[in-house]
C-alpha cells in the first residue's frame, strides 16, 4: 500500500517536541521523531533526509532493536516505510558521496530486518532523488545500485564472506522542484518507466522551492499542471506533494485538511512536516492525519493547461521584479 503521510524533518516548527534533546534535533531526536510519527501520529512514511545534514545511518536497526513491540505489529516496509532522500552529485558536489554509502547500506539494513523478522522483508524500497531534471538521473541511480550492489548477490565468494544482498534492484523516486521540470514531470516519469520497466512509479512534486523561486500562484499552477499531466499518462502514478504550513509553502495544517486535498485531490503522498506535528495540539494532529488517511484519492483537477502556464509565468516575472526591488532591504 502506497503511504498516505510521509513525516518530513523540515524544521519549520516552533515548539521543541518533547523528547528532543535541543532545538535542534540531533541523530537520537531523529530515531525517537520516526517511532512517534509512526505510533503516535500515525505517520505511515518517514522521509530519512540525508542532503546537507548528518545522519543516523543506523537507523533500521535501532528502530527495530528499541521498539520490537510496535514493529512486530506494523512491519517496517509495508505498514510503515522509511524512505531516504539522498543528494544529487551533479548539484551537491561536497556530499556527492553520501548517495554511494546510502545505496551500498540498503542490504545491510535488509540484513538487520531478516533477523528481526526471521524472513526476507525490505526495510527501504526507495530513494528520493532531490533535483530531478530528465529521467537519466534516477534510472543513473536505480542502474548503480542493480550493477554494483544488487548483483554482488550473483557472487558466491562475496555471498560467502558479506552475507546475503537484498534487494536486488530499488526504485527511485524523482523529485521535480523548477518550472522545467515540473513541466516535464509526466515525460520524466514516462522515460524513468520505459528504462526501468515498471508498470508503477512514485513522483515528488515540489511546492515550497517553486514558491521561493517563482511564488505562491504560480508554484500552485505548476503544481497543478504536472499532477493534471501525471494523471494521462499510460502507466499507474503515485505522486507525492511537499506541502508546508504556511499558505506560500502549501498551506497544509491540521485545520486545512479538506482545502488541501480538494486543490489536490491526485495527490497519494501529503509530507507531514515538523510545524504541523509540534506546532499543533497533538490531538488535532492525530486527527488531521487519520482524516488525510482515511480520505480516498481522486482525479486530477482538470484545467487550461496553455493558460495557466501563462498566467504562472507573467506572475512569476513580476514576483522576480518585486524579489529584485526588496532585495536591498532584506540584505540591509
Amino acid at each position: 500500500m502506497i503511504p498516505r503521510a510521509m513525516s518530513t524533518q523540515h524544521p519549520d516548527n516552533v515548539a521543541v517536541p518533547f523528547f528532543a534533546s535541543g532545538p535542534v534535533m540531533g541523530g537520537e531526536d531523529e530515531i525517537r521523531e520516526a517511532f512517534y510519527a509512526f505510533s503516535h501520529l500515525g505517520c505511515d512514511e518517514q522521509m530519512w533526509d540525508f542532503e546537507g545534514k548528518e545522519v543516523d545511518e543506523f537507523v533500521v536497526e535501532k528502530l527495530l532493536s528499541a521498539h520490537e513491540t510496535f514493529f512486530r505489529e506494523h512491519p517496517l516496509g509495508t505498514d510503515v516505510r522509511l524512505t531516504p532522500r539522498v543528494p544529487n552529485p551533479a548539484l551537491e558536489k561536497a556530499q556527492a558521496k553520501v548517495l554511494l554509502e546510502v545505496l551500498h547500506s540498503i542490504p545491510r539494513h535488509s540484513d538487520v530486518s531478516r533477523m528481526f523478522y526471521g524472513t526476507e522483508r525490505t526495510p527501504i524500497l526507495e530513494v528520493i532523488f532531490p533535483m530531478t531534471t530528465s529521467a537519466d538521473e534516477p534510472l543513473r541511480v536505480r542502474e548503480h545500485y542493480r550493477t554494483r550492489v544488487g548483483a554482488l548477490a550473483d557472487d558466491p565468494s562475496a555471498r560467502a564472506w558479506f552475507g546475503e544482498f537484498e534487494p536486488r534492484e530499488i526504485d527511485v523516486i524523482p523529485l521535480v522542484e523548477d518550472r522545467p521540470s515540473l513541466l516535464a514531470a509526466d515525460t520524466i516519469v514516462r522515460a524513468y518507466a520505459s528504462g526501468s520497466g515498471v508498470d508503477e512509479a512514485r513522483v515528488f512534486i515540489a511546492r515550497s522551492d517553486p514558491a521561493l523561486n517563482y511564488g505562491m500562484v504560480p508554484a500552485v499552477l505548476l503544481s497543478m499542471v504536472a499532477l493534471s499531466r501525471l494523471a494521462r499518462l499510460e502507466i499507474r502514478t503515485h505522486p507525492i506533494i511537499g506541502v508546508g504550513g504556511p499558505a506560500f509553502r502549501g498551506a497544509l495544517r491540521p485545520d486545512s485538511i479538506d482545502r488541501v486535498l480538494a486543490r489536490y485531490p491526485s495527490v497519494e503522498t501529503f509530507t507531514i512536516q515538523s510545524a504541523f506535528k509540534y506546532d499543533n495540539p497533538v490531538d488535532d494532529v492525530v486527527r488531521a492525519i487519520a482524516k488525510l488517511k482515511a480520505s480516498p484519492r481522486g482525479r486530477a483537477v482538470e484545467l487550461d493547461e496553455r493558460r495557466a502556464i501563462d498566467l504562472a509565468d507573467r506572475l512569476a516575472a513580476r514576483y522576480r521584479d518585486e524579489v529584485v526591488a526588496i532585495a536591498p532591504l532584506v540584505r540591509a
